[in-house]
């Protein structure tokens, strides 16, 4: 299983070409609540515009929405203090809360997540 970070997310709502490989996986692809949110700040900052409502971002997609319990999912973030990026805080912890891979380009994010952590893209 593998967990979409936000760019990831983005990436692959608009087809870039660094996302092929990771629409090839054959593994089933997830996003997090987190990445929703950072989304909508994002289009509300006028930092990116998507062609697709929020709501739609997560029907008739290749992925699929996860929900993981709130409690243990914030007290695993609590634990990241490496980075100060709380949208980044939020999905590592999701990932490793799941044990599943997490799809990034962050370097930041690539540089502390181990090799079974992680998804480069």
């Amino acid at each position: 299983m593998i967990l979409l970070d936000t760019n990831a997310l983005i990436w692959l709502e608009r087809r870039h070409p660094r996302t092929r490989g990771l629409r090839r996986t054959g593994r089933q692809l997830y996003v997090s609540p987190a990445s929703l949110m950072e989304v909508q700040f994002l289009r509300e900052l006028g930092r990116i515009r998507l062609n697709a409502e929020l709501s739609e971002l997560v029907h008739d997609r290749p992925w699929l929405l996860d929900d993981p319990p709130s409690a243990a999912w914030f007290e695993s973030a609590w634990n990241l203090g490496w980075t100060q990026d709380p949208f980044d805080r939020l999905l590592v912890a999701h990932a490793r809360l799941r044990r599943w891979r997490l799809a990034t380009a962050d370097t930041r994010l690539l540089a502390r997540l181990s090799e079974h952590e992680r998804v480069q893209i």
